[in-house]
């Protein structure tokens, strides 16, 4: 049996930005083995905005970051909400509040609808 699995992303201009920062920082980094460093941070940038993201199914959430990814089952999630600075969070059954990477808080509809489960105050 195979699930229907949504995926988040940041938006995908954070990649041109670093692709371009990258080659902007070629030449300072061509004036001296010294400036090599300089490349590593659009570098992490753009692998961050490639892979960072949330994808769920009716099982569970997966939280992906520049190294490592984190999985949620659905029945450790008490509550999902929106912090002040609009991105979607979930409350945790240990209190524990964990940031959905590349949510936004209009999106929390479609992913709860990947849960199977009705929204409230909504018919079924």
């Amino acid at each position: 049996m195979r699930t229907e699995t949504v995926r988040f992303r940041h938006h995908q201009a954070i990649l041109v930005a670093a692709v371009i920062a990258f080659i902007g920082a070629l030449p300072l980094a061509s004036a001296g083995w010294y400036f090599l460093p300089v490349l590593l941070v659009p570098l992490a940038v753009g692998v961050w905005a490639w892979r960072a993201g949330t994808e769920a199914d009716a099982r569970e959430l997966r939280l992906r970051a520049l190294a490592g990814q984190r999985r949620v089952t659905w029945d450790r999630v008490v509550e999902l909400g929106v912090d002040a600075r609009g991105r979607a969070v979930a409350r945790l059954d240990d209190g524990e509040l964990v940031v959905l990477p590349g949510v936004r808080g209009s999106e929390l509809p479609r992913l709860v609808a990947v849960t199977g489960q009705p929204l409230p105050g909504r018919a079924a």
